[in-house]
């Protein structure tokens, strides 16, 4: 660590300390600070955090609302040890060449290995296998559920590294609630959002809109966004309700290129679009759902060109889509015991060419692949003490036929506010529609990627679970990872690649007083083979505080053994710092207007996270948030 990074860290550390010491009060513990939170994606259903061996993170929306980001992903990669996702600019991460968004959990990510969901509900581009961060927007988001490792068991392919499952707003209190959000700052970037929520006996219904753009912090690297999202429900029982929603999101960007390799024209118009529609049947010994679910998108991309080169004499174009339907319920057979069995059909694929300036049309690719899978995962609980899960999934997909998932953990909890957790669980990722037949690389007869991640963790809470704390060790072993290799003179894409990674995570939450709390996170790993994107030591630690109608909220993360290139030749080390202030108008909960400004990067750190594209300086947003 260098002279000015220390300064940095221990500056930052000590305004938090100073912070922590200078109010006791009353106490009032979030609920989801505790051990004992109940989560939904370790088994479908709702189950104490505390009863599944699997490692998992909640970000609750107090988290999410404190920082006024409109995307969700810069939020979790504070939030999340273990967890990063790549950035290159102010807002927004981009497709294709020069993107950022890569997600990487436990050192594995990158293109499609760690699992988005909506809602249980899988979201990828069906040509290409990737997440789509742009969509994942902050306001629209109830909780994030974090499984911080193989996810397969429940939800199949592309979940080898990991699950992030978002849960997305439902308005829960009788009658309306409106919030609307101006901010603007560095670089020309203006931020807006405004949601609704509504309530009526037994229909609830969320919409929101949100606007971004920014003329970035480097010439040709102008973005903008607009996304719409709108949720509505309606419960005919206590036994039964239906519910759907509808997120719409249409973003125009353009690549500068990297700094030494500057690229002209190279802009990009995408619509991208997901629907669901799910019924929930809820009885005393009975529970699940039947939910259908359809993620559609169409770009546009004009691939630029660099220096001396002649502009490109065609757009890329493509149309993808990836639909399915889910159906799951969960038995209690007798106490303690929850058995969960489940189907899941999914096709993705799309269809990509290119448009030539002379008005004739080259075929790309028209293709698309489909999943059906079976599982069954079984929940055991002995006298509150001790609990077994296992399960098995068997999914055949129609490229190259059929994988089996296993997975099994133990818990114990000796006594109250302590989990012990064991457990051992097998990933895989499905090989994409650009893997097996677009471009030279290709090859129809890949096999699926696999792994099998090992893992021990410690959780406590203390002081009536006011301050809690997590400790996870992890060794994962990978094989037949997709590659790159000459065959013949010519690159195809073939099953060589292996792997080893392992690590330490630790999580500190803690509720210090009824205003003042303060998280830190810390995660290790060390990797056989690097990867880009996957640092190697991840510290954050945050704190916010309330007196009266103030609240300051300061944060400092380190990055170091972050490597920035493919071939892991470069690599970062570096540390920011992000505030917040705020003052709030009104006494009435859920009414009233908030001033507010915030600063990232404080310090003006020199730093990039992809090899080419410095991030920016110092920047500051000031904004106004209304709620009536």
């Amino acid at each position: 660590m260098n002279e000015k990074t220390r300064k940095n860290v221990l500056t930052a550390m000590g305004i938090i300390t100073l912070h922590a010491v200078h109010a006791i009060g009353p106490m009032e513990v979030d609920s989801l600070i505790q051990l004992n939170s109940v989560v939904v994606s370790a088994n479908r259903i709702e189950v104490s955090r505390n009863s599944v061996p699997l490692t998992i993170s909640v970000i609750d929306r107090d988290k999410i609302e404190n920082s006024s980001e409109s995307a969700l992903l810069p939020v979790l990669s504070e939030q999340v040890p273990g967890l990063f996702v790549t950035e290159k600019g102010i807002t927004g991460f981009g497709i294709s060449t020069g993107a950022a968004g890569s997600i990487n959990i436990r050192g594995v990510g990158s293109g499609n290995k760690v699992l988005v969901l909506f809602d249980g509900q899988p979201q990828w581009a069906g040509l290409f296998g990737h997440s789509l961060p742009d969509t994942y927007v902050a306001s629209d988001v109830e909780k994030v559920e974090v499984i911080r490792g193989p996810g397969s068991l429940l939800y199949g392919s592309n979940a080898m590294g990991g699950v992030i499952n978002i849960i997305t707003r439902r308005h829960h209190q009788a009658g309306r609630h409106t919030q609307a959000r101006v901010m603007y700052g560095s670089y020309n970037t203006q931020k807006y959002m405004v949601h609704n929520g509504y309530n009526i006996g037994d229909f609830s219904s969320f919409v929101s809109i949100n606007h971004d753009r920014t003329d970035g912090h480097r010439p040709n690297s102008k973005f903008h966004i607009t996304n719409g999202f709108a949720n509505l429900g309606y419960r005919f029982s206590d036994s039964y309700k239906i519910s759907g929603d509808i997120s719409l999101a249409k973003y125009k960007f353009q690549n500068p290129g990297q700094i030494s390799a500057p690229i002209s024209d190279n802009k990009m118009d995408v619509l991208r679009g997901t629907t669901s529609l799910g019924l929930e049947n809820n009885h005393k010994k009975v529970r699940g759902a039947i939910r259908l679910f359809y993620n559609w998108g169409n770009h546009k991309i004009n691939d630029g060109y660099y220096s001396g080169e002649s502009p490109k004499d065609y757009l890329f174009r493509s149309d993808d889509h990836n639909w399915g339907i889910q159906l799951y319920e969960s038995f209690r057979l007798f106490p303690g015991n929850n058995l969960t069995v489940g189907v899941d059909y999914k096709n993705w694929g799309g269809h990509a060419w290119n448009d030539m300036n002379d008005g004739s049309k080259q075929e790309i690719i028209d293709k698309s692949v489909n999943e059906t899978a079976g599982y069954a995962v079984l929940q055991q609980d002995f006298f509150e003490k001790f609990g077994i899960n296992a399960g098995l999934r068997y999914e055949h997909n129609s490229a190259f036929g059929g994988e089996w998932v296993p997975q099994a953990g133990i818990t114990a909890r000796p006594w109250e506010g302590t989990a012990w957790k064991a457990s051992v669980s097998k990933g895989f990722r499905s090989p994409n529609i650009r893997e097996l037949y677009m471009f030279m690389p290709k090859n129809p007869d890949l096999k699926p990627e696999n792994m099998v991640n090992y893992e021990i963790s410690f959780d406590q809470t203390l002081l009536d679970g006011r301050l809690s704390a997590e400790l996870a060790l992890f060794y994962i072993d990978g094989k037949d990872m997709i590659r790159v290799a000459q065959i013949n003179g010519k690159p195809k894409n073939v099953n060589t690649g292996e792997f080893t990674n392992k690590g330490v995570e630790a999580e500190i939450n803690y509720q210090i007083t009824e205003n003042l709390s303060f998280h830190t996170n810390y995660s290790f790993l060390h990797q056989s083979n690097p990867i880009a994107g996957a640092p190697k030591h991840k510290f954050y630690a945050g704190t916010n505080y309330s007196p009266g109608r103030f609240t300051f909220n300061l944060a400092v993360q380190s990055i170091f053994g972050l490597y920035t290139d493919e071939a892991c030749t470069k690599s970062e080390d570096y540390t920011v710092m992000n505030a917040k202030v705020s003052y709030r108008f009104g006494q009435a909960p859920g009414k009233g207007m908030k001033l507010f400004v915030k600063g990232e990067n404080l310090t003006a750190t020199r730093y990039a996270i992809n090899d080419g594209f410095p991030m920016p300086k110092a920047t500051v947003m000031g904004g106004v948030d209304i709620e009536f």
